[in-house]
């Protein structure tokens, strides 16, 4: 038998409030990382640059990949739920939301599908079942040894379940009919239920993940320009490239010119197809930096440095 340990009382008070500040240092961390966000976003209007799905699925943004948007995956969404928000139209952020791997960020309701929301387009009838008479004229005739009379039991089953099954038939087409108008009822709210886009990451939304780093993933599909005049992007990270102290460094919004007078002829040069979009990616050389920068209409909108 081992013996318990038994903590004094004020041991035992200390191991309580440690506990219980891990709890409330934890929580709040997480809490103000997204009051941040919502503080910066929530209420503004934003003007979208492309059409955004009638559903809470939204549009996916995967800021770690090479390909952040699966236009394929897109297309497809729009094509079931139709589009909620068309490009160019203005609306107001309703919510952002973040998650352990993702930030939900919501405009004009969210999305239609959302808790609450009754996407469901099949309404039950209850069919009539085989009447006690029925059954009982069923087995009538089966132990009836007169003709005449299995006959005339016959005809009588057959007028009752005629009546029932023709009473069927007219609750199945009432029950098309009310089907029909639930699905143009689904189809009208999600047509007014807003959209989202889930900015989704690798593992765990960054430490230090802020609202001008949510602009910069979202950039190309929403135009901030009346949302957050005060937040600014974020200068580049030094730890990451040696530049040198008066090396430029490239910034979204720059034209291919100016980021090759910048950085010299580019190395590599491709072109990708991104939705009804052309995307331009240059690779510049710098001392011992790798450039890749990639460019819509002659416009950078995403780039990466490496080192050689």
């Amino acid at each position: 038998m081992f013996d318990t340990v038994r903590l004094s009382p004020v041991r035992w008070l200390v191991s309580a409030c440690a506990v219980a500040l891990l709890a409330a240092t934890a929580v709040p961390a997480f809490a103000q990382n997204e009051e941040t966000f919502r503080a910066a976003f929530e209420g503004k209007r934003v003007t979208l640059k492309i059409d955004m799905p009638g559903t809470q699925e939204g549009v996916d943004v995967n800021v770690d990949s090479q390909r952040p948007v699966d236009f394929r995956q897109y297309g497809d969404r729009i094509k079931a739920y139709g589009a909620a928000i068309h490009a160019g139209e203005s609306v107001v952020v309703t919510l952002v939301k973040v998650k352990k791997d993702a930030i939900e960020f919501q405009l004009a309701g969210g999305g239609f599908g959302t808790f609450g929301d009754d996407t469901s387009t099949t309404v039950y009838v209850h069919l009539l079942d085989k009447s006690a008479r029925e059954k009982e004229l069923e087995r009538l005739i089966k132990d009836e040894d007169d003709s005449r009379r299995r006959h005339r039991l016959q005809d009588e089953l057959d007028e009752l379940r005629g009546r029932r099954e023709r009473e069927n038939r007219r609750l199945e087409e009432e029950k098309l009919r009310a089907e029909a108008r639930k699905r143009e009822l689904v189809a009208d709210e999600r047509l007014r239920g807003g959209s989202r886009f889930n900015v989704k990451f690798g593992n765990v939304v960054p430490v230090g993940y802020r609202p001008e780093h949510m602009m910069a993933a979202l950039a190309e599909y929403v135009d901030f320009s009346n949302a957050a005049p005060d937040i600014r992007m974020p200068p580049p990270d030094p730890r990451q490239v040696d530049p040198g102290d008066d090396a430029p460094m490239p910034k979204k919004g720059m034209t291919r010119g100016e980021a090759e007078r910048a950085f010299g002829k580019p190395v590599d040069s491709s072109d990708r197809r991104e939705g009804s979009m052309v995307v331009t990616t240059l690779v510049f050389v710098r001392g011992d930096q790798r450039i890749s920068a990639d460019f819509v209409d002659g416009i950078l909108v995403r780039y990466s440095i490496t080192s050689r």
